[in-house]
Order: C-alpha cells, then structure tokens, then sequence
C-alpha cells in the first residue's frame, strides 16, 4: 500500500530534526567541556600568577630592609674614613692630591689690630694677609698600608713674612679590621671637637673660620694622639660616640703638656624622606694648662726683657653642640642648613708682666660663640651662602698680688692697665659678624668665591671682602658629611 505524499514528507522532516537534534547535543556536550577546560586553565593561570606577585612582594620587602640596613652603613663607612679604599692592582699606590688656596683680601680696618675682648687670640687665628696672597698650599697622600692599616699624610705650605712654612696638618692611620664597629686613629689629626674642625680649609663655604673657631680653637685643632670610636649598629640612623687623647700642642692647649687634651664626642643622623638628612653634635673637650702665652705657647722668660704676654695655668674646659640639615632640591638644587653652640669655662691663674711691673690674678672666665649658616645652591655650579656669628665673654680677674722691678706693690692704675693689657678682662662689647658669599664650581676640582663680611669683632666695624680661589689637582676623595 502506497503512502500519501504528505505522510512522506512529514516522515522525511520528523527524521531530519531527530538527526539535528543528536548532533546540537553532540555540540553542547563539547562546549561544556571546553568550557570547563577553559575555566581550570584560567584557574591554573591565577594560581601562577598570585605564586607570582607573592614571590615579587617577598623579594621587594627583602631588598627594601636590605636597602635600609645599607644606607645606615654607608653613612658610618663615611664618616670613619674619606675616602674608600681601593682594591685590585693598584691598592697600594696612594692617592695623591694637591689643593692650592690663594686670592685677594682687603680690610677697612689694620688686620693686624684684630682681637676679641675676653679672649685672647692663639694658635693660627687671625685675618689673612691683606692684598694678593697665596694662602695655603695643601699636599696629600693615601692609602692602604695593607688590608689592616689605612694612612693619611697632608703637609700644608704657607706663605709667612715672606717665608714657606712647612706644617704637618694630618698624619695618621686608622683600623680597617677591627670588629663590632671599633676603630681606632693615632698620629696627627684634627679633632672631633664640633662640627667644621674635622673639615680642611678647602671644604669650608666661607673663605675663613667662624669667629667661635678662631676665639676657642685657634682656627682650627690638630693635634697628635689617639681616637678610639664605635659606630653602633643601626639600620636606620648613623650612630657614633669615641674618645680622643692628645698631646696638648695646640690651643687652647699650652704647647709643653702630653696627653693633656681629653675629648668626649658623639654623633648621630639620619634621612627625613628621600631627600632630607641630618645629623647632631655633641663633644666636650678638657685641656690641662700649664702658662699659655696669648699665642698659644709657653716660652722662655728672658729676665732681660722688659715684658710679655699675659700666660695661663689651670683648667680650661669647651663644650660643642653642632647640627646640620641638608635639602636635596632636585635638579642640581639644594639648601644646607648648618650651626654651631660652643661654652668654654677657665678656671685657674692669668700673670701679667709689661716693662718690670708684674701682676698675678685668679681667673675665672666664661665664654661662648655661636653661628648660624645657610647654602643655597641654585644649580650645579653655583651657589650663595649667609652667615651669622657672635661671641659673648664674662670674666672674674681679681688681682692676687703686684710688684714693681723694686718689689714694691702698684697702685690701682697700673693694676688696672695690666689687667686691660692681658687680654682676659671682658667687656660690654660682643663681637659679632655677618658674612655672605657667592661661589662658582665649574668642576670638582676648582672653585672660585667672593665673599663680603661686616665685622663688628672690635669696636670699630671692620668692612672686609675676599676673592678666593680653590684648584685640586689629583685624586680627590669624597668629603665628610
């Protein structure tokens, strides 16, 4: 029996769409699990990832606290010695280099009249030769003695009435080896006492020492003897306490004494942010004198001459506080702020003799100084600075005993002269200054300053100007904090 034709082709589309229908199963069957292949290779990958940044996260924390160990590290290397030592073929040959100061002074008042009341002037203080000068010519040598001993030797030539005049600024060696951050330096240096002593000429921003150094240190310190310190183990600041023991040569020492001078010092610093460090001062000196000449030195009486400077013989004590802030501006730019407190305290005897009347006092003197400096570098080259100083004395001298050449006593006149003449009686006038430069820096190796300084030291304002010039040749290693 023949089938209808409708009944065909309803058979005919029920058999296609049975047939579509297993293969759109087919289909969905394999997107599913395509699907479910896709998700755990994702899953896989997030895991890899996730593994990933953890393994970054843990590496950036270890070098972060390895970075920070590193930067307080690197201060307390600096601060120990100059320079790093070289290692390799050439370890042993030294650095040599050769820094030469000259230029131009002029002064409204005689240079040769300048003094402080209260204080005598000793050791190298005092004002510059007025006119063309070569003030100073500065040579060095360092390096390793081996891997135990590191030295430094600087010889400075000056220019002295015509005269070269050799001195032995520095000669010294220092520990490379020692544990637990000690270390150790003997033979001739410049003390730890404040913050600009430790610092040679050439690395001042003015072209002359604050009034307080040339009142309390003669200009600057340098003595022979030994230094003991310790940089205490810190990651994030830079800590350093030490003591020094030295001979007593330089003023405020008398120049006979050894291992008269004690000196107590401790620093400590560290960064604000990325750009901003600081550190702090603190140092007490103790001097033993034994007639100290208003020069600095003891000397010989000849009882052929007709007089000579007051001398000292007692205690003297000097207390530094000191603190600098240093800015990285960016670009070349940057703001140094530095100061310095100094407090000195004399007690013992003052002798006078001035053409065959003598005088003896007791003597109890107290002085201080202070500066205060800014330095704004306003690119690579150049920068400006300005500077503020002030002494202040007060002193007992009240007189023990007289004699004329026929041993009779003097009368309260001379007494009273004698007493100005010494240099220890103290009065209502405080020295004071204001100084400001300008300096170009072309290189590392060559500077050139002009500074102008309103100098009210004595009673009479004292308008001084200065035209300096500063050329390295050689090595120059990098300079202290």
């Amino acid at each position: 029996m023949k089938k209808s034709l409708p009944s065909v082709v309803v058979a005919a589309m029920l058999a296609a769409s049975l047939s579509a229908g297993a293969d759109d199963s087919a289909d969905m069957t394999e997107v599913k699990r395509m699907i479910l292949e896709m998700k755990q290779q994702h899953r896989q990958q997030i895991q890899a990832l996730e593994a990933r940044v953890q393994r970054a996260e843990a590496r950036a924390e270890a070098a972060e606290q390895k970075a920070q160990s590193t930067e307080g590290k690197i201060v307390a290397v600096e601060e120990q010695v100059q320079a790093k030592p070289r290692t390799g073929d050439n370890s042993l040959n030294p650095a040599i280099s050769l820094v030469v100061q000259g230029g131009y002074a002029s002064y409204s008042e005689d240079p040769e009249e300048f003094h402080f009341e209260g204080m005598p002037l000793g050791g190298e203080a005092g004002l510059t030769s007025e006119g063309l000068a070569l003030h100073e010519i500065e040579l060095s040598a360092s390096a390793n003695f081996d891997n135990l001993f590191y030295g430094q030797t600087t010889l400075g030539l000056h220019d002295h009435d015509g005269e070269i005049e050799v001195d032995v600024e520095e000669a010294f060696v220092d520990t490379l080896s020692l544990p637990a951050g000690l270390g150790l330096r003997f033979g001739r240096f410049f003390s730890s006492i404040g913050y600009l002593n430790e610092h040679h000429a050439h690395a001042w921003d003015f072209a002359d020492a604050p009034l307080a150094y040339q009142a309390f240190l003669g200009g600057q310190y340098s003595d022979n003897g030994i230094r003991a310190s310790w940089v205490v183990p810190a990651d994030t600041l830079f800590a350093e306490v030490g003591v020094e023991a030295m001979s007593g040569n330089s003023y405020p020492g008398d120049g006979e004494s050894q291992a008269a001078m004690r000196n107590l010092f401790a620093n400590i610093g560290g960064d604000v942010g990325p750009n901003n460090s600081w550190q702090l001062g603190l140092s007490r000196m103790n001097v033993d004198v034994e007639e100290r000449a208003a020069g600095g030195h003891a000397h010989e009486h000849d009882e052929e001459e007709e007089g000579h400077d007051a001398e000292f013989s007692g205690d003297s004590d000097l207390a530094a506080l000191d603190a600098v802030w240093k800015t990285d501006l960016g670009g070349g730019k940057a703001l140094i702020f530095q100061g310095e407190y100094f407090w000195r305290d004399e007690d013992g005897q003052v002798s006078m003799s001035e053409e065959g009347n003598n005088a003896l006092f007791n003597y109890d003197g107290e002085q201080d100084g202070w500066y205060l400096q800014g330095i704004f570098q306003f690119n690579r080259q150049w920068r400006t600075g300005l500077r503020y100083d002030r002494l202040t004395a007060d002193n007992d001298l009240p007189v023990v005993s007289t004699s004329d050449m026929d041993g009779n006593a003097l009368s309260g006149d001379v007494i009273d002269e004698l007493r100005e003449e010494s240099g220890y009686q103290s009065s209502s006038h405080d020295p004071h200054r204001w100084a400001a430069m300008i300096d170009w820096t072309p290189s590392e190796f060559s500077r050139v300053r002009l500074q102008y300084a309103r100098d009210d030291s004595r009673e009479e304002t004292d308008n001084q100007l200065f035209l300096q010039y500063i050329m390295t040749m050689g090595a120059h290693g990098a300079h202290q904090y």
